[in-house]
């Protein structure tokens, strides 16, 4: 049966790939395969579609992608490490541009300002964390988590991390997997009525072994931790680098961890400018203060600015790129390619189109829609508005546990009201019972709160 040559598959001339298989020595593709085992082959024919032309596959997946119920026609209270911001349109025209959008994540091979607007980004971002050093974006917060504490170990010469359990149980996966085998990693207790860390257990588990410790701030279930000062200063006792993770739109109200003792502050850039997707739109960042022992430890590309030879004139391109695994190939520190440089540009433009001000009125405006919330949430009859009694930001636990129902019975009956409810939180953290982590924005309106309130008194009293 002669072999149909697709024009977008590569190596697939018979004569090619007669070729590479006589210059690596075997004969044929399915010789390749022989170290996988028989009983893990597929056998037989794949029951595989009719082929069908352009038109009708756009049909098809269209129809697919019909199936599923967006945030412009329900209300959403989902949250949980994807978040609904306002976007403004220059982010989208900036983004799109062809200087910087590519196929290959925001990375083509020649610059046509991208190195100068990756370091007005990075310029922008260090001055909302109130660090020095920024790096080029990560794929999304777990990785900028499991970097950082990589990043720790190999300052430090240490091999224990310690993480809060109430670290993002998704992120916690990402972390602990890039860490293995090389790091140990153990937990540190939560308290049931705040939230906050148990600084006695951190204080029972801190040793001269450990290289750091990491949560976040505001935490995955929302909460502020409030003891920041109390933990960094316990940690600098040891020799303990303090790792924490930052939701960065929360920075317009709430003090950088930069100013409560963060020695690596790192995060997700989703809320600075990027719409929520289904699984893009995801971007992380590290940051840390100006010192050869932090800068050398970063993986990632950095960018700087520097004079030329023309009088005047500046160059923008790499800092210390001898330290990547570009340079250094297997030799590197960790193993970095592809990364999100377009979600970078496109938070620099957010950034540097709300400014300060703008940064903080988004941030009182999420504030005050979610205290809005959980005080009409709490006069539901059976409902907590709010499980901790810390303060917290955008995102909160509502209870349940008194209505007799469940968070997924509750979940399915708010559909009916074309509204999708928070997130089930019994698997994640069962010792809160039914709980669901709601969240609350800036595009929340009076109405959307008040839709929601009504749907669950119906609901409950039913």
């Amino acid at each position: 049966m002669s072999q149909k040559i697709h024009p977008y598959i590569p190596n697939m001339v018979p004569e090619i790939q007669e070729e590479m298989l006589n210059e690596i020595g075997v004969q044929s593709v399915m010789e390749l395969y022989n170290c996988i085992p028989k009983e893990l082959q597929f056998q037989g024919n794949m029951d595989l579609p009719k082929p069908l032309t352009e038109y009708e596959l756009r049909r098809y997946i269209e129809a697919i992608l019909q199936k599923n119920i967006n945030t412009k026609e329900y209300v959403s209270f989902l949250g949980a490490g994807c978040w609904q911001h306002f976007i403004p349109a220059v982010c989208d025209e900036i983004n799109q541009r062809s200087e910087f959008l590519t196929a290959y994540a925001g990375e083509p091979y020649e610059d046509h300002g991208r190195f100068q607007a990756l370091f007005e980004y990075q310029s922008l971002l260090a001055e909302l964390v109130d660090m020095d050093v920024v790096n080029v974006p990560t794929f999304d917060w777990g990785q900028a988590a499991a970097t950082s504490i990589r990043m720790a170990a190999r300052i430090t010469k240490r091999k224990k991390v310690l993480l809060a359990k109430t670290v993002a149980p998704e992120r916690t996966k990402i972390i602990t997997n890039y860490g293995s085998p090389d790091l140990e990693f153990e937990f540190i207790d939560f308290q049931l009525e705040s939230g906050l860390m148990n600084l006695e257990d951190l204080i029972v588990k801190l040793s001269e072994d450990v290289a750091a410790l990491y949560f976040e701030n505001p935490s995955y279930l929302g909460f502020i931790e409030s003891q920041g000062e109390t933990i960094a200063k316990l940690l600098k006792e040891k020799g303990v680098l303090m790792i924490v993770g930052v939701d960065p739109i929360s920075l317009g109200i709430l003090a950088p961890p930069s100013h409560y003792g963060a020695d690596i502050v790192c995060g997700d850039l989703q809320p600075l400018g990027m719409h929520m997707n289904f699984s893009g739109g995801q971007a992380g960042f590290i940051t840390t203060r100006d010192e050869v022992e932090f800068v050398q430890e970063y993986p990632s590309r950095l960018f700087g600015i520097i004079p030329t030879i023309q009088k005047g004139e500046y160059g923008f391109g790499d800092v210390a790129y001898d330290r990547t695994s570009f340079a250094l190939r297997e030799k590197g520190k960790e193993s970095v390619g592809t990364q999100t440089a377009l979600w970078g540009i496109t938070a620099g433009v957010y950034l540097a189109l709300m400014g300060p001000d703008g940064m903080s009125d988004v941030g009182q405006a999420i504030r005050q829609n979610s205290q809005y919330a959980v005080k009409q949430l709490a006069n539901i009859k059976g409902i907590k508005g709010s499980r901790f009694r810390s303060p917290f930001f955008k995102e909160f636990i509502v209870d349940f546990n008194e209505t007799d129902m469940t968070v997924k019975d509750i979940n399915q009956k708010l559909l009916q009201y074309k509204i999708f409810g928070g997130k089930d939180l019994s698997i994640e953290f069962p010792e809160l019972g039914q709980c669901a982590l709601y969240c609350v924005t800036e595009i929340h309106t009076k109405e959307d709160i008040d839709r929601l309130i009504d749907s669950l008194t119906e609901i409950i009293q039913k």
